[in-house]
């Protein structure tokens, strides 16, 4: 008798932010190979289209260019997806920001943007997610993609620290009160990638700098696809027993 592949996405509907690039466009790719239909979402429509272009069965997948910020913008996007495709499986939350700054360079504003765009953005989108009319009866998974900073120092990173610290401690309760209705939750909190984000950083801006953080992970630095694996394995049903953790991928950068 063939045993299930619980590795397959088949059939799945899965909502993912931060599609434009890096590892938001990588996870579109990897979930949709795996058979799941993707709505990507992002703010740029036309690297959205490239995105696109690069998932399986793209006919079957749907872009919306969004500010999640736009919190009524945001419901009417999810609703009409349901009603394009039907309810949905599951949400990474790949969409954030960051900086280095030290302490006395942080303005009120500046706080305020990252701790909407990188935690209260996300959490409203994944209470429209959970509503009961959006998602599968069957149950789904949640993915916030945090950070190694949430659980190390570094210097001029508080700013950033918070706010994907905050989205592991939402991870614990939600897994909690979410369990009851089969909805899984948890955080990914790679170290450094290589991507958009991480090419803009600092510590890009020469080659000792970025000599430096590689030799800090012992595996050498991730790729977006390193990222989007462990996205794929927590949406599928082989992770049906893993809620309220957050994995770690880092190329051993915590090992120190």
């Amino acid at each position: 008798m063939n045993q299930p592949d619980i590795f397959t996405l088949k059939g799945k509907k899965i909502i993912i932010t931060g599609a434009s690039s890096g590892i938001g466009r990588q996870c579109a790719i990897l979930c949709s190979r795996k058979g799941a239909s993707v709505v990507l979402l992002g703010r740029d429509r036309s690297r959205l289209n490239e995105t696109l272009a690069l998932t399986s069965n793209s006919s079957g997948n749907i872009i919306y260019s969004v500010d999640l910020l736009e919190y009524d913008d945001v419901a009417v996007v999810v609703a009409d997806a349901v009603n394009k495709i039907g309810s949905l499986d599951g949400i990474i939350n790949c969409a954030g920001i960051s900086t280095t700054l030290p302490v006395n360079a942080i303005s009120n504003d500046k706080m305020e943007h990252f701790l909407q765009t990188n935690v209260i953005g996300p959490v409203n989108l994944t209470r429209q997610f959970i509503r009961k009319n959006h998602i599968s009866q069957s149950g789904g998974s949640i993915i916030f993609i945090s950070s190694v900073m949430a659980v190390v120092g570094e210097k001029g990173k508080m700013l950033y620290s918070i706010t994907k610290g905050a989205l592991i401690s939402a991870v614990r309760s939600l897994a909690i009160e979410l369990a009851s209705r089969k909805i899984r939750v948890n955080a990914i909190s790679p170290g450094v990638v290589v991507s958009p984000m991480s090419e803009n950083a600092i510590y890009s801006r020469d080659e000792d700098s970025l000599d430096k953080i590689r030799e800090m992970h012992p595996l050498g630095l991730g790729m977006p696809e390193d990222v989007a694996n462990a996205c794929v394995f927590l949406m599928s049903d082989a992770a049906r027993w893993i809620t309220g953790t957050n994995l770690i991928v880092d190329g051993g950068y915590t090992a120190h």
